[in-house]
C-alpha cells in the first residue's frame, strides 16, 4: 500500500517541474527587467492596505528628489507595470520621482476583497501613495489605467495635481458601448485575458499599428507568460465590470488640468472617443493626437509620449 505513494506523487512533481520550465523564460525576463528598473533608480516596495486585506506592489524611487515633481504611472491590461513602461521609465525617471504600482490582480498586487471596480483600484493606489507619505503627485494612466487615474483625480482632488490620460475610453455612453462591442467582432475577455498564444498575438496586432511585434515572439514564451498569470479569474471579472450596463454611472468633469493623448490609428478605442472626452472635460483639458500610432502608444511612440507628458506635468513646477 505505502509503495503506491511515490507513484501518486510523481505526476504532481512532474507537473510542477513542467510548470517551472514553462515559466522560466518569463521569469528570466522579469529578472532582467528588475535589474533595468533598478538602474533607473527604482526599487520594489510592498504596501499593505485595508487591514491587510489588500497588498499592493509598487516600484518607488531609491532617492526622492525634492526638486522633481512626483508622477504615478498606471498601466492597463497586457502584463504588469514593468512590461508596459519599460520603454518610458529611463527618460521619465530623469525628470520625475516615479511611482509605478501594479494594479490589484496584476503583477504581485492582490486583494481578498470582492470589489472589481476602477474606483476600488483608484482607492488602492491613492491609499498606497498615502502610506508612502507622498502628499502631492500627478498621474498618468494608459488604457484601463486611464479609468483608474480619472477616479483617483476625482476622489483625491487636493492630492492629484495634473492628469494624463492615454487611449482610454472613459466617457462611454451605453449606446456607444453597445455599438462598439458589435463592431469589435471578438470576445473582449478573450482578447484582454488571453488563454492561448494566438489570442495574445491578436491583442498585440490590435494594439500596434506600425508593426506586429508578436510574430517575433515564440509560442513557448507566450505560453509561459500566460502560465505566469495567477489571477485570470479576477482579471476577467474586472473586464466584465467595465462591460456591464451602468446607465446611471457618472464621470464628473475634473477640476485638474488634464492632458489627453491618443493614437490616431487606435483600433481598440477609436480616436473619436478622444474628442468626446475632450469635450466632456472642457477648457481645462488639452488633446494631443499621435499620428500613425495605435493603441499601444507606450510601445510605438514612447519618446513622443514622454515629451508630451514631461512638458505638461512640469509646466509651472518650481
Amino acid at each position: 500500500m505505502f509503495s503506491t505513494f511515490p507513484s501518486l506523487r510523481l505526476p504532481r512533481r512532474l507537473q510542477s517541474l513542467y510548470g517551472g520550465i514553462k515559466r522560466l523564460p518569463v521569469n528570466s525576463s522579469e529578472a532582467l527587467l528588475s535589474l533595468y528598473f533598478s538602474y533607473c533608480n527604482l526599487s520594489p516596495c510592498t504596501v499593505d492596505l485595508d487591514d491587510r486585506e489588500t497588498t499592493m506592489h509598487m516600484l518607488v524611487p531609491n532617492h526622492h528628489r525634492c526638486d522633481k515633481p512626483n508622477l504615478v504611472l498606471v498601466h492597463g491590461y497586457g502584463g504588469n507595470s514593468k512590461w508596459q513602461f519599460v520603454l518610458q521609465v529611463a527618460q521619465l525617471s530623469r525628470d520625475f520621482n516615479i511611482y509605478i504600482p501594479d494594479l490589484v490582480f496584476f503583477g504581485k498586487s492582490y486583494s481578498t476583497s470582492s470589489e472589481r471596480t476602477d474606483t476600488f483600484q483608484a482607492k488602492c493606489v491613492c491609499d498606497g501613495m498615502k502610506k508612502l507619505g507622498v502628499e502631492k503627485y500627478s498621474v498618468y494612466g494608459i488604457s484601463y489605467g486611464g479609468f483608474v487615474v480619472y477616479r483617483m483625480a476625482e476622489m483625491a482632488e487636493k492630492t492629484v495635481e495634473k492628469v494624463v490620460v492615454v487611449n482610454s475610453a472613459i466617457v462611454f455612453t451605453e449606446d456607444k458601448k453597445s455599438e462598439y462591442l458589435k463592431k469589435f467582432g471578438r470576445n473582449v475577455v478573450d482578447v484582454l485575458v488571453p488563454e492561448k498564444p494566438e489570442e495574445y498575438r491578436t491583442l498585440c496586432r490590435m494594439s500596434m499599428y506600425k508593426f506586429d511585434v508578436s510574430k517575433w515572439i515564440p509560442d513557448f514564451f507566450l505560453r509561459g507568460f500566460i502560465a505566469a498569470d495567477g489571477y485570470k479569474k479576477e482579471k476577467i471579472e474586472l473586464v466584465e465590470y467595465l462591460l456591464m450596463e451602468k446607465p446611471h454611472l457618472q464621470f464628473p468633469v475634473l477640476t485638474q488640468e488634464t492632458l489627453i493623448i491618443w493614437g490616431e490609428k487606435d483600433n481598440i478605442f477609436p480616436v473619436d472617443l478622444a474628442h468626446e472626452l475632450h469635450r466632456h472635460l472642457g477648457p481645462k483639458s488639452k488633446l494631443e493626437i499621435l499620428k500613425d500610432v495605435g493603441h499601444a502608444a507606450n510601445m510605438e511612440a514612447p519618446y513622443s509620449l514622454n515629451k508630451l507628458v514631461t512638458m505638461f506635468v512640469s509646466t509651472g513646477y518650481c
